[in-house]
C-alpha cells in the first residue's frame, strides 16, 4: 500500500489546493451545501487535500495541513478558527514543557532553602564566636562571678544549638545533592530551553529523525532552516548583555512567524532552528524572507542607541538519503554562506543525493 502511494504524484502543500477531478472546487467536489459553517467547509477541504495529495488522514496529518492551508485563507476566517484553538487545551508536548518548568522552579527553592540553612549556620558560628569573646572580657573581671556563670551556661546551650544546626544542614546538603541528580537526569530527557523559551537541541534532533522516516514512508519535502544573529552585529554592540537580550529578542520572532506544526528550537551557542515539515526548499526560502524581514522591523534599543537587528540564515532541504548530522551541517553551511556574502542574509545548502 505505502509502495503504490509513493508511485502516485503528489504537491506541495504550500501551493494552492484543486480538486483532482478537472474544473471542480474541493468545496463543490464534497458535496458541502451551504448552511454549513466556514469551519466545516474549511475541515472538509483539509480531509480533501490530504486525499488528493495520498497521505493518511492521521490526527497528526490533519493538523499539519489545518495550519498550512489556512494561511491561504480569509482574515476573518483565520482569526476565527485561531480564538477557537486558543480554547481548547495544551497538547502534551506543552503540558511536559510546564512539567519541566515546575521542577526547575522547585529544585531552585531547594537550593535556596540550602542558602538560607547556610546563613543560619554561618550566624550561629559568628554568635559562638561573639560569646567567646564577651566570656574572656568577663573573665579580666572577677568580680562578675555570676554573670560568668550564667555566660558559660549560655555557651554551652548556644554550643549545643550550633552542633544541631550542623547535622541538620549537612542533611540539608545531602537532601540537595540527592535533588541535583534527580534534576540533572531529567533535563537530559527534557525537551524544552529555559533560556529561550523554544524546544532544545534533543528535541529538535529528535524531530528531524522521525521527519527523515516519514519521508521515506511518504515522500514528501519538509526543510530546515537554521538562524543566527548577525555576527558582525555581535562584534559591534560588544556587550555580552545585550548579546543576550538580542538572541532572545530572535527566539520571540521566531515563534511568532512560526506555525503550530513548526519545531522552533535552540540549537545551542544562540543558533536556532526551524523544522518546516511538508516544506520544500522554495518555500522555505519565503518563510526565510518573511522572517529577515521581521527582524529587520524589530529594531533593539540600547540605552539611547538603536540597533537595526540582523540574522544570518541558511537553508536545506531533509530527505531520506542523508542522517540528521548531515542535514544540520547543511544547514550549518548555508549560514556561512550568508554571512561571507555581504549582499544577502540567507543562503540555501542542498547535498548530493546518495
Amino acid at each position: 500500500m505505502a509502495g503504490s502511494l509513493r508511485s502516485r504524484s503528489r504537491r506541495n502543500i504550500d501551493e494552492t489546493v484543486e480538486d483532482v477531478h478537472s474544473g471542480v472546487s474541493p468545496i463543490q467536489a464534497l458535496g458541502v451545501d451551504n448552511t454549513s459553517s466556514d469551519i466545516e467547509i474549511y475541515a472538509k477541504e483539509v480531509l480533501h487535500a490530504l486525499v488528493a495529495d495520498n497521505l493518511p488522514p492521521t490526527p497528526n496529518n490533519f493538523s499539519l495541513y489545518f495550519d498550512r492551508l489556512l494561511e491561504d485563507k480569509s482574515e476573518t476566517l483565520r482569526k476565527q478558527i485561531h480564538s477557537m484553538l486558543e480554547l481548547e487545551e495544551s497538547n502534551d508536548a506543552e503540558n511536559t514543557i510546564l512539567l519541566e518548568q515546575s521542577l526547575k522552579q522547585g529544585f531552585g527553592s531547594i537550593k535556596s532553602i540550602l542558602g538560607v540553612t547556610a546563613n543560619l549556620y554561618k550566624n550561629m558560628s559568628l554568635m559562638t564566636k561573639i560569646l567567646d569573646k564577651r566570656k574572656r572580657e568577663l573573665a579580666d573581671n572577677p568580680e562578675i562571678k555570676e554573670a560568668m556563670g550564667v555566660l558559660g551556661s549560655l555557651e554551652g546551650d548556644v554550643s549545643k544549638l550550633n552542633s544541631i544546626l550542623k547535622t541538620q544542614s549537612s542533611q540539608m546538603k545531602t537532601i540537595y545533592d540527592d535533588t541535583a541528580k534527580i534534576v540533572k537526569n531529567v533535563e537530559n530527557e527534557t525537551i524544552f530551553d529555559n533560556k529561550f523559551g523554544v524546544y532544545n537541541r534533543r528535541y529538535l534532533l529528535t524531530k528531524i529523525e522521525k521527519e527523515i522516516g516519514l519521508i521515506k514512508e511518504f515522500n514528501h519535502s519538509s526543510s530546515l532552516i537554521m538562524i543566527q544573529l548577525n555576527r558582525d552585529l555581535k562584534a559591534t554592540v560588544k556587550n555580552e548583555k545585550a548579546v543576550v537580550l538580542m538572541t532572545r529578542t530572535i527566539a520571540r520572532l521566531l515563534l511568532k512567524t512560526s506555525r503550530r506544526s513548526d519545531i522552533v528550537a535552540h540549537y545551542g551557542n544562540g543558533i536556532f532552528a526551524m523544522l518546516l515539515k511538508h516544506t520544500d526548499v522554495e518555500s522555505a526560502k519565503k518563510a526565510s524572507e518573511r522572517l529577515i524581514e521581521l527582524v529587520s522591523n524589530s529594531n533593539f534599543f540600547l540605552a539611547d542607541r538603536e540597533i537595526e537587528l540582523r540574522i544570518s540564515i541558511g537553508v536545506t532541504d531533509v530527505d531520506a538519503f542523508h542522517s540528521v548530522e548531515e542535514i544540520v551541517v547543511s544547514a550549518m553551511d548555508g549560514i556561512e554562506t550568508a554571512y561571507k556574502d555581504k549582499n544577502r542574509d540567507f543562503a540555501v545548502s542542498l547535498r548530493s543525493s546518495k
